[in-house]
């Protein structure tokens, strides 16, 4: 991806939008996948309690966007959930384990949508084994509203680059009961190399490689055609691609400018995370996983609360790298992560409304 001189100057001399017969403005405002958004504007529009907890349930994060879900609604209370086995990550997800930790995040979502109207729900996972339903949910009335549903709406992975300012001791307290917190400096530094390291496996390996790319969605009608995967726009991406200065096959190509680019900023943004939160369990079953899940999207909402910015690092847990991370954890954290393979090290982060943040 060489840029000309033409071209560079077209680019900053906003030639190409004269021909889209739009201003700057007009242009960057047109590029915004609305239909892709859709869900988020209508969340909580239903009079079935089932359908308005799962209109919030279905913005809950998952391993690459892939949204692996499928419920059925039998009789007046009940929501069965299954895996949807189409949507599967052979290559970066072998063994399941993040579908099933976005499953987890997506009953807690649930769970906690459904508090808001003052239901409550019981769940029974995995009734019928793995290769059955994921959860029977049975809903009634009487819950009291669950505070962390208010930020729903506003959570989001954040993968920018972080503020390098300390967060408040007052904040690390909250988030304490969530996550164990890491902000000692030789073990941060050891988590950011880990994270990084784990990153570039996962890019250098062709079929992990591959595997992601396939799933990016490129552009304002990319997005809107497929509203999942790993969403790739923006106006300044799109003129890029529109003057052919960069193509699909830049971002698929290991050793393209384009994917250097790429990684160089990715590392720039691991490099900048103040903080580090790290979830455990005892064990690495299906149970102890949805456990994981429900427990990193209350941390994400807690952290969405709190104005601090959350980025996964699921790279990092693989047995390898969950050898490496064990020296780097505080010593009650470390008792239990050696009994189990499932932590996660997600990046809290500061996003625009704060000073400070974490990593995870």
């Amino acid at each position: 991806m060489n840029l000309s001189r033409r071209k560079t100057l077209a680019l900053l001399g906003g030639g190409f939008i004269v021909a889209t017969g739009l201003g700057a403005a007009g242009f960057a405002g047109s590029r915004s996948p609305h239909r892709a958004l859709a869900p988020w504007h209508s969340a909580g529009d239903y009079a079935d309690p089932r359908k308005q907890a799962l209109s919030y349930a279905i913005l809950a994060p998952n391993p690459h966007n892939l949204q692996p879900w499928m419920v059925q609604l039998v009789g007046p209370d009940k929501v069965i959930l299954f895996r949807d086995p189409n949507r599967i990550l052979p290559h970066t997800d072998p063994f399941a384990r993040q579908i099933t930790i976005g499953l987890g995040c997506f009953l807690e979502q649930m769970t906690i949508a459904a508090s808001a109207s003052g239901h409550r729900v019981d769940l029974d996972l995995f009734p019928e084994g793995e290769n059955g339903p994921v959860a029977i949910a049975r809903f009634t009335s009487g819950a009291k509203p669950d505070p962390l549903a208010a930020h729903i709406l506003e959570r989001r992975s954040c993968k920018e680059p972080y503020q390098m300012t300390a967060i408040e001791e007052s904040r690390i307290g909250v988030l304490q009961n969530y996550a164990t917190i890491v902000t000692e400096p030789q073990r941060l530094e050891t988590l950011r190399e880990l994270t990084w390291q784990a990153f570039e496996v996962e890019m250098a390996t062709p079929n992990t490689y591959q595997e992601s790319t396939d799933l990016m969605r490129i552009g304002k009608c990319e997005i809107n055609a497929k509203p999942d995967g790993i969403d790739v726009g923006g106006p300044m991406l799109e003129s890029l691609m529109l003057l052919g200065i960069m193509t699909r096959a830049d971002l698929t190509d290991g050793n393209s400018e384009a994917t250097k680019s790429f990684l160089a900023e990715y590392q720039n943004m691991l490099m900048s995370t103040p903080a580090y939160a790290v979830i455990t369990s005892v064990k690495n079953d299906r149970i102890s996983q949805i456990e994981a899940g429900a427990a990193w999207l209350r941390l994400n909402l807690k952290t969405t609360e709190l104005g601090l910015a959350l980025h996964p690092v699921s790279q990092a847990t693989g047995v390898s790298g969950n050898v490496a991370l064990i020296p780097t954890l505080p010593s009650a954290a470390r008792q239990r992560r050696r009994n189990r393979a499932n932590a996660g090290a997600p990046g809290l982060r500061s996003d625009g409304r704060a000073n400070s943040a974490l990593a995870a």
